[in-house]
């Protein structure tokens, strides 16, 4: 049976700020630490490997989104934020 997993580097979560500070906005970790996962999972796990690739997709972290499963990605009429993840494709 065909799989996949899905390597996203992780959200990090801003700061508010206070009176005098406007606080830090969000960050993400960078691809390189999603590849670094993506090897560690590869390495633990008994499978045999079929592809991976790398993936851009749109909003994946609003709100409204389920990630980098979701079937329907909505772009809406402003400003996207574009996500780029690893996906490893295997057999079972």
């Amino acid at each position: 049976m065909i799989k996949f997993k899905d390597f996203v580097p992780k959200r990090i979560p801003g700061t508010t700020g206070g009176f005098f500070s406007s606080g830090e906005p969000e960050r993400y970790e960078t691809i390189q630490d999603a590849l670094e996962a993506a090897n560690n999972w590869i390495v633990d796990e008994t499978i045999q490997i079929v592809n991976v690739e790398t993936v851009v997709l749109p909003n994946i972290w609003a709100e409204h989104e389920e990630g980098s499963e979701d079937g329907s990605l909505y772009t809406g009429s402003t400003s996207s934020h574009w996500h780029q993840f690893i996906r490893c494709w295997y057999q079972d």
